[in-house]
């Protein structure tokens, strides 16, 4: 199974994307073929004028079309998920996330900006027809520290709860995959009911 890492912070130091490799880390030991994309290091330029042709946005788009499932991060900034995502998610097919398993991520100073995961992210994601978003992981400041090396540190409630949705991710990713591996869909219009 391949899963997706999306990055949503324009720093390559942040606390959201402690928490993104703080999943990866937890995919890889459990087998999972991980991937990423930096949002921040795609080309500027073609990300703001939607130059969906440009060479790392199409291979940005191309990643997200491989992946079997999908995890996103992302600090919180005046109640919403970061505009540098906003950029990046605005380019890709209404179909993009069709069939795959989302996991969001973020970050924000205070816990009064955690439902922005449910307000603002989620909307996004299933708009792009995600088929199942699954709960988010919302971090405070105080939840992730920087030791004294600089480095941070997910703190042992984050932790437990990054496992928790890790082990879901992987569950309901792959039984999703494999449900469609047995059955193929019906059309409405062929459904029968009796009552």
């Amino acid at each position: 199974m391949s899963v997706l890492l999306i990055a949503g912070s324009p720093s390559a130091r942040s606390r959201s994307q402690a928490l993104l490799d703080s999943v990866g880390h937890r995919l890889q030991r459990r087998g999972a073929q991980v991937g990423s994309v930096l949002v921040r290091d795609l080309t500027p330029r073609a990300l703001l004028l939607a130059d969906v042709s440009e060479v790392s946005i199409a291979a940005a788009a191309e990643q997200v079309a491989q992946a079997s499932a999908i995890v996103v991060a992302t600090p919180v900034y005046k109640a919403a998920y970061s505009g540098l995502l906003k950029v990046f998610l605005d380019l890709l097919p209404q179909t993009a996330l069709k069939g795959k398993t989302v996991l969001p991520l973020a970050t924000g100073g205070s816990p009064h900006h955690m439902l922005a995961l449910d307000y603002t992210l989620r909307p996004v994601l299933q708009s792009l027809a995600a088929r199942h978003i699954l709960p988010g992981v919302y971090a405070t400041d105080a939840q992730i520290t920087v030791t004294p090396e600089g480095a941070y540190q997910v703190n042992p409630e984050i932790s437990d709860r990054l496992d928790d949705a890790v082990g879901l991710l992987l569950a309901e990713a792959y039984e999703r995959s494999s449900a469609h591996a047995d059955f193929e869909a019906i059309p409405f219009a062929q459904v029968r009911c009796s009552v």
